[in-house]
């Protein structure tokens, strides 16, 4: 009977295994004793043989960490009018943006919700733009992109799908160390030295293959994101964990490295009925876009976005918080209370332990406008049981980025 049952759930697992995307990198992944699950459409490693989710933690905040981020979205937008079709779907001035430089932004509905959340770089002064947008999000942010341009035939500008590349992570206070050793000195001078957070450029490996990398990532260290093509994604993982400070490092640690970097979810902290001044945001708000006179400067959400901004209309903001005893982690959905354990104020959308922090729990959450402030205490319920915690700046562990 037992053998039965289990022939069973293995013949539904590969029915719906079957139906994942898989990334350039899944063989390597299972090679490496990767646990793969479910992840947005993809089959995705948690975690890998050998290792602890606390242990791929620490590990890519002291040494390297190699990420498959693969099932990103990877797009490029070009045109004499890329600009104007960014500021009416983002908040950012992108016109003013440095070339080869890139900054988190948000893509935003015509109510001023967060469609999804972005990285765009300017890759040069001809209106090229790389953007990159999460995978969970890729049928719905195609859709909107596509859906927009549509709105605004007049403007002059193209967007596509990049096909045939994958993206890797490489986090670490010792990434440097790992990738600067694979790269060929261009003749230009381009090293890694001179490549600072925010910004991304082209390099050549040693056989040649261009890559492009954009330093920075979603750990709060220092890092790079290497877009390498598919057909030398393998051997290029392969070389970087040939280094003995790297190691793959699966989902589970991501979340919680960036848990304490304070970074953003899609789904959890974000969505499309949130703005980006209630997720905390403000600073992806250029200031050169917060008084514009002409309509047609205008981006989605303009007026409600503002609003909030200038007369703290909303009612609700995301604030960190960390657990002031010991007890289970409070995970997404889970209610917020005043300290009398009967008016609720919020709601938690992220937690988990924090490796970096002792293993105390810690998390994300959205509380009332009035309950909010750094070092407010607060109640969570779980389980039917109430926990003290306290509300915490972001980040909850500093960060590492190599900036100017």
């Amino acid at each position: 009977m037992h053998t039965r049952m289990s022939m069973i759930k293995n013949i539904v697992f590969k029915r719906f295994n079957s139906n994942l995307k898989k990334t350039a990198l899944h063989d390597l992944h299972v090679s490496l004793g990767g646990t793969m699950v479910p992840y947005a459409g993809y089959s995705m490693p948690v975690l890998y043989k050998g290792q602890t989710h606390i242990e791929s933690h620490n590990w890519t905040r002291t040494n390297a960490g190699l990420f498959d981020v693969s099932h990103m979205l990877q797009s490029k937008l070009s045109g004499p009018h890329a600009v104007k079709f960014l500021n009416r779907v983002t908040p950012t001035d992108f016109d003013t943006l440095p070339t080869e430089s890139g900054t988190l932004s948000v893509l935003l509905n015509r109510e001023g919700g967060v469609v999804d959340d972005t990285i765009i770089t300017k890759e040069n002064q001809n209106n090229k733009f790389h953007i990159v947008t999460n995978a969970g999000c890729a049928e719905r942010d195609i859709e909107f992109l596509r859906g927009e341009l549509q709105n605004y035939p007049a403007l002059d500008c193209r967007w596509k799908i990049i096909e045939g590349k994958s993206l890797l992570a490489l986090q670490g206070p010792k990434a440097k160390d790992v990738l600067e050793p694979l790269l060929e000195k261009a003749a230009q001078g381009r090293d890694l030295k001179e490549l600072f957070f925010g910004q991304r450029r082209e390099f050549a490996l040693k056989d040649g293959t261009l890559i492009q990398i954009a330093r920075g990532g979603y750990t709060g260290e220092d890092g790079f994101e290497i877009s390498v093509p598919n057909e030398k994604a393998i051997e290029f993982a392969e070389k970087l964990l040939a280094n003995p400070v790297a190691k793959p490092i699966g989902l589970a640690a991501r979340d919680s490295l960036r848990l304490e970097a304070g970074m953003c979810l899609y789904g959890h902290e974000l969505d499309e009925y949130i703005t980006p001044v209630e997720a905390g945001l403000n600073w992806v708000i250029s200031k050169s876009r917060r008084n514009l006179v002409n309509e047609k400067d205008r981006f989605n959400g303009y007026a409600k976005i503002m609003n909030q901004l200038n007369n703290k209309a909303y009612n609700r903001i995301r604030v960190a918080f960390k657990y002031l005893k010991n007890g289970p982690a409070a995970r997404n959905g889970v209610k917020i209370f005043l300290p009398d354990a009967q008016t609720e104020v919020g709601l938690v959308t992220s937690g988990s332990a924090s490796p970096s922090l002792n293993n105390i729990n810690i998390g994300q959450a959205y509380v009332e406008k009035g309950h909010h402030k750094s070092g407010t205490e607060l109640l969570v319920q779980v389980r039917n049981k109430f926990y003290p915690i306290e509300l915490a700046k972001m980040p909850l562990v500093p960060t590492h980025y190599y900036k100017h």
